[in-house]
């Protein structure tokens, strides 16, 4: 079999039997989702704030200018209501994306794809012990997902180690005071190879946050059990191709009314409160959920020993970068 076209029935196995295993462990039915979305409606997730978007007019909606999602972050929140989803379930979805201002690397291209999920839970959930199951859930997952695809490929022998390391954001500054947010990340992978950032988004103890995220969807600013800022976080990966940290999943317990108020003042987004999302929330119309995104390129690029994404998606890149990777034997899809 051609190698790409085997690389692509690999890819086929990865989504399968990811889906399939997350569904199952964290008790999720899979649904449909919009690759547009009305603007002006606070659905679209603006990620760290500044991003643009891919928009256009809409003919029958009299120009109603319409937007390419970025993430499905606050439209799951919404679904949950509208398909009246029971306490302890959620939903899944497909997710596709254009991100035009997203850097290219090797892990970033301008198409994003990723498995969108939320749940729904009870307020008295919205806590850490609720926040470090689900992630040793969806880690399972994957465990589950990596050695299905050893017993098809088998010289892709599972690296992930048995169980996920967890630290707070702030924690990991005092570790590695000297580092960057960023050499930190590498720092943590590379010691435990799986691990889960708590409190990303929030000012640390050095007047500066680990890494953004928008004020309306995960709860960064809510003081959790262990003493420490926020209920969301990353799941990070050691990659030894590339010999760096890669983020799989950015994740949490979603806001509820007062997180909400509190981190749209800290961000100077109080005017927000007006909008659709917005005001259903604080309303207390939306239920109270956990959710994220996992990357389905940066997972099949990571378990099928990938050193570039392109070889894990369709995507645009520049003829003189495909080439310098052919050069390394680095073909792009």
């Amino acid at each position: 079999m051609n190698e790409i076209l085997q690389r692509e029935v690999a890819i086929t196995l990865i989504k399968d039997t990811f889906t399939k295993n997350l569904s199952q462990n964290l008790n999720l039915v899979k649904i449909s989702s919009p690759l547009i979305v009305l603007d002006g409606t606070g659905i679209n997730d603006d990620l760290n704030g500044i991003e643009r978007t891919v928009n256009f007019p809409v003919k029958f909606l009299d120009d109603k200018k319409a937007v390419v999602v970025n993430s499905l972050a606050k439209w799951k929140r919404v679904r949950l209501k509208e398909l009246d989803i029971e306490v302890g379930k959620g939903i899944v979805t497909d997710m596709k994306a254009l991100r035009p201002d997203e850097d290219y690397t090797p892990i970033h291209s301008v198409y994003v794809d990723q498995w969108d999920w939320e749940k729904k839970i009870n307020y008295s959930d919205r806590n850490i012990f609720t926040l470090k199951q689900t992630v040793e859930n969806i880690y399972n997952a994957i465990k589950l997902t990596e050695e299905n695809l050893y017993k098809h490929y088998p010289l892709l022998k599972p690296i992930l180690p048995n169980k996920i390391q967890f630290i707070h954001a702030e924690e990991l500054m005092q570790l590695y005071p000297n580092k960057t947010p960023k050499e930190r990340e590498n720092a943590i992978a590379k010691k435990y190879g799986a691990v889960f950032i708590i409190g990303i988004g929030g000012a640390l103890s050095n007047g500066e946050p680990h890494d953004g995220r928008a004020p309306d969807y995960d709860d960064w600013s809510t003081k959790n059990e262990e003493g420490f800022y926020g209920l969301n976080g990353d799941i990070l990966f050691w990659n030894n191709e590339l010999n760096a940290a890669i983020e799989i999943s950015s994740m949490g317990i979603r806001v509820d009314k007062h997180a909400l108020e509190n981190q749209l003042t800290i961000r100077n987004c109080e005017h927000k409160k007006t909008l659709l999302f917005h005001s259903m929330l604080i309303s207390g119309y939306l239920p109270e959920c956990i959710g994220g995104g996992i990357g389905q390129s940066r997972l099949c690029m990571f378990l099928l020993r990938k050193k570039h994404i392109g070889e894990v998606q369709s995507s645009v890149w520049s003829y003189t970068e495909k080439e310098q990777l052919k050069e390394q034997n680095i073909f792009l899809l």
